[in-house]
């Protein structure tokens, strides 16, 4: 990928932030915001509507209901920041551990950081991720199968609904599209919701690390509600009001950080200074 073709596409992921914000996008605002031309943004919208992301209209564009971005688009988007969530999760994963590992271009990164030696049961829905595992020795791979949906990049059917009953995980990592403090961790298409929902329910605990656009941003079908069982891994700059109310749920909240290039993770509670 060029320098120029990093640069849009970073553009492009913010304006879908605030898509998922505010539901709406004006043209003139964003040329603005970004200091590019009208006809620059104009030709973002257009891709972006192309592939599902939004719905244009006369001066900007709509978010695009019961929809989302498609996880071979996502999986190109910030690679430096999803490494360094990703990075900070695998310290959650313990030897011995059965992990479901869910749709998401994050949990994929999750997937690549995993410490060498890790003696794990790896369950995923998502090609993709088992692509990135399979050969590894000290990992017995399970995929659940059925068919995949294109934009999810997963299966979230009847059939691999079925199979994911008959497993219960230690921790569940799910893929979020939005987090509110009213609604808890939520996602964009209802049958993917559904999958989800049933993954944190079998599983002893759940982690989702979720990047900073998707913090307040409200996705239409609720995933799982903010709970003790839960673990966030949140980036440095999240916002701290937020920090500090999401500690008060009881949800566990870490936040990642990059060091000249090495990640770690800083553990924030509800009584600690922020």
């Amino acid at each position: 990928m060029s320098k120029t073709d990093h640069f849009v596409s970073e553009r492009r992921a913010l304006i879908y932030a605030q898509l998922l914000r505010h539901g709406r996008v004006l043209a003139q605002e964003l040329a603005q915001t970004f200091d590019v031309s009208e006809d620059t943004v104009r030709r973002d919208l257009r891709e972006m509507a192309a592939r599902g992301e939004c719905e244009r209209v006369y001066g900007g564009a709509l978010l695009a209901s019961g929809t989302t971005v498609p996880l071979k688009t996502r999986m190109g988007e910030m690679p430096d920041r999803k490494a360094t969530l990703g990075q900070a999760a695998t310290s959650f994963v313990q030897d011995g551990m059965i992990v479901f590992l869910d749709a998401g271009s994050t949990n994929l990164a999750i997937a690549k950081n995993l410490a060498v030696g890790l003696k794990l049961t790896i369950v995923t829905n998502t090609p993709a991720i088992a692509a990135e595992l399979a050969g590894n020795a000290d990992i017995e791979l399970i995929l659940i199968g059925g068919r995949v949906d294109p934009a999810v990049g997963a299966a979230i059917d009847t059939t691999a609904i079925r199979q994911l009953e008959l497993i219960r995980p230690d921790l569940c990592i799910v893929g979020v599209c939005g987090l509110t403090l009213d609604r808890g961790l939520c996602a964009d298409i209802y049958e993917d919701a559904v999958f989800k929902r049933l993954a944190c329910e079998t599983s002893a605990k759940t982690l989702a690390a979720v990047t900073s656009e998707k913090l307040g941003a409200a996705a239409a079908f609720q995933v799982a509600s903010l709970s003790s069982t839960l673990t966030l891994v949140l980036e440095e700059d999240a916002d701290r009001d937020m920090i500090g109310t999401l500690a008060d749920t009881g949800a566990t909240i870490h936040q990642a950080v990059s060091l000249s290039g090495i990640s770690s993770h800083m553990q924030v509670s509800k009584d600690q200074s922020l």
